[in-house]
């Protein structure tokens, strides 16, 4: 996703709404989001379905990350060398 362009991407809800097909358009091309607001406050995000894929995506990897951290935390990790003769064991079967 690129950066947001305040002055292109901010706009009321009244503009995306009777220019709905422009603002798909603007978010496919430029991989920006489109913040939707209504009475001057964001309420709403358009976003390409391709960048909000890649979004889950990464959320999804930084929730693992942070549970692996969690449980090396509470000592129930194991060695390295332990996962790596583990994980021999399982792919030379």
């Amino acid at each position: 996703m690129q950066k947001l362009k305040i002055d292109q991407d901010i706009r009321s809800l009244s503009e995306v709404r009777n220019g709905m097909a422009n603002f798909i358009k603007q978010v496919h091309d430029t991989k920006r989001p489109v913040i939707i607001t209504q009475h001057g406050k964001g309420v709403a995000v358009l976003l390409g379905a391709n960048e909000f894929e890649a979004m889950q995506e990464k959320i999804e990897l930084l929730s693992d990350i942070q549970t692996s951290l969690n449980q090396l935390e509470k000592g129930a990790g194991i060695s390295h060398k332990d996962a790596k003769e583990k994980l021999l064991k399982r792919i030379t079967k």
